[in-house]
This record gives C-alpha cells, structure tokens and sequence, in this order.
C-alpha cells in the first residue's frame, strides 16, 4: 500500500501542478487536495481518506444535501497509480445537468496511453450492477480526448448544457 500511496501522493502533484486544488477548482480532485492532501503523505492521514472515499459508497451514510451515493476506483498498474473513476450511484437535478454518473480522472503523465477508455469500459458493468441502466457521463465542450473516450465505449450524444456536452452509455452490452 506504501508504493500505492506515493504513486497517489506523486499523481495528485501533476494535478497540482496543471492547476488543480485551488480554490477556484470545484472538481472532485480539487477538494480533496485541499481536504486530504496535507495528510496524504502520511499512512494515518492516507488511511484515513480511503476509509472516508469507502465510506462514500455507503448507502446509508448520512451526507450533505445534493450529494449522493459514489463508488469511486482506481486504476492502477502495479504500484502506479494511473487515474480514477467514480460511479454516482443516482443523480441529482444538478448531477443531471452537469455531473453525470460516472466522472473519470487519469494523471496527466498516463494521459492519451488508452487509460481512460479502458477505465470508463470496466465501470460500465459495475453502474449495470448498481441499477443503472444508461449511465449519463458529460464533459466539457472543449474536451475532444473526454468525448472520444465516451464515444467509443458506446455514447450518444444527447445535448449541451452550458459548457458540457452530455452522453447516455448503456451499461450493459445490447
């Protein structure tokens, strides 16, 4: 786990490095760098923030409003901590517009290397074995990488909404 967490602890710097965790940054990585990153180095503080993303896939842990169930995993290969995923278990009306059930993250020295897709094709029949049917997954209008990764693990388009183009994928083959 050692290995595992200085590749994270590594991966989270690239992030940070392209940007990522000010407070501007409303992404998911964005809070958690700002939450957890002071700790991560640590084995207690790394613990602790695996035990809290675990704990998010619980369905009946109290949260705040407007945020839902989520199982988030990890790509890695070996020790190397390659990107992540997280699977939102339901959506929201915001989630709906902008969020999406499945957000995908792959750190910027594994990029354009097949990652993502692989990443978004191994969600698929996990969100199928959570009950979803068609997973909604968007990305920015900007983000031509992001839309072909959707597109080739079988998206639609359906629509843009501000800044994010939206995609239904079935979860389950046809």
């Amino acid at each position: 786990m050692r290995h595992v967490r200085e590749s994270y602890v590594a991966a989270m710097a690239e992030f940070q490095a392209e940007g990522r965790g000010g407070p501007d940054d409303q992404t998911v990585i964005g809070a958690e760098i700002r939450r957890y990153g002071p700790t991560w180095h640590t084995r207690e503080g790394f613990a602790r923030y695996v035990r809290d993303l675990r704990a998010e896939a619980e369905a009946d842990r109290p949260r705040p409003a407007g945020i839902v169930p989520a199982t988030t995993l990890w790509w890695v290969e070996g020790a190397e901590y390659l990107g992540r995923l997280a699977i939102r278990h339901r959506l929201t009306p915001k989630l709906l517009d902008v969020g999406g059930h499945i957000g995908y993250d792959v750190r910027p020295s594994a990029r354009r290397r097949g990652h993502a897709t692989a990443m978004l094709r191994a969600a698929l029949p996990i969100a199928a074995g959570l009950g979803i049917d068609r997973a909604l997954i968007t990305c920015d209008v900007d983000n031509l990488g992001s839309r072909k990764v959707i597109e080739a693990c079988g998206g639609e388009f359906e629509d843009q909404r501000g800044v994010k183009l939206r995609f239904w994928v079935p979860t389950s083959p046809a």
